[in-house]
C-alpha cells in the first residue's frame, strides 16, 4: 500500500499573555495564527466506497479540525491558570471567551494540545503526522508523530 499525507490549512485569530515571562509577551496581545493539519494514510481502495481514492475527505477534515479546535481558540484569550487575575472579568461585555490553561500559552504548546486533541478525534483509518501552527508569519512551531516516539 502507498501511504499518502494529506494536509489541510486553518485560519483563526487568538489572544494571550504568558505569566512569568521577561519580555513584551507578558502584556496581552493576540496573533493571526495559521494552522497546518497533515494527516497520513492509505487511499481508500473500495470502488464502492464513496470516499474511494481519498485518505481523507477534506471536508471531514475541515469538520474535525473546526469543531474541535478553531471554534474553542478563535477569539479567545488565553492565560496560563497560574496568573493573577484579578477584576478583569469583572467586565460583561469584553472577556465572554477567556479561558485559563494549565499551561503557558505558547505556540509550542498550543501544538502539543492540539495534537492530543486530534489523536483522540481522527478516524481510526488515519494517522496524525504533523502540525504547524504559525504564530506570525515568519515564525511557528511544529510537532510531527515521529518525533513522540
Amino acid at each position: 500500500m502507498t501511504k499518502i499525507r494529506v494536509t489541510k490549512e486553518f485560519g483563526f485569530e487568538s489572544a494571550h499573555a504568558l505569566w512569568n515571562y521577561d519580555g513584551k509577551c507578558k502584556n496581552v496581545h493576540g496573533h493571526s495564527y495559521r494552522l497546518f493539519v497533515t494527516v497520513l494514510g492509505e487511499p481508500i481502495e473500495n470502488e464502492n466506497d464513496v470516499k474511494l481514492g481519498m485518505v481523507i475527505d477534506f471536508g471531514d477534515l475541515k469538520k474535525i479540525v473546526i469543531e474541535n479546535i478553531v471554534n474553542r481558540f478563535d477569539h479567545t484569550l488565553f492565560v496560563n491558570n497560574k496568573a493573577e487575575i484579578k477584576n478583569i472579568l469583572e467586565t460583561d461585555q469584553m472577556f465572554e471567551r477567556f479561558e485559563t490553561l494549565n499551561y503557558q500559552p505558547t505556540c509550542e504548546n498550543f501544538v502539543i494540545h492540539f495534537a492530543e486533541i486530534l489523536k483522540q478525534t481522527l478516524p481510526k483509518s488515519v494517522n496524525l503526522f504533523s502540525i504547524r501552527l504559525y504564530e506570525t508569519p515568519s515564525s511557528y512551531a511544529e510537532w510531527f508523530a515521529e518525533d513522540q516516539r
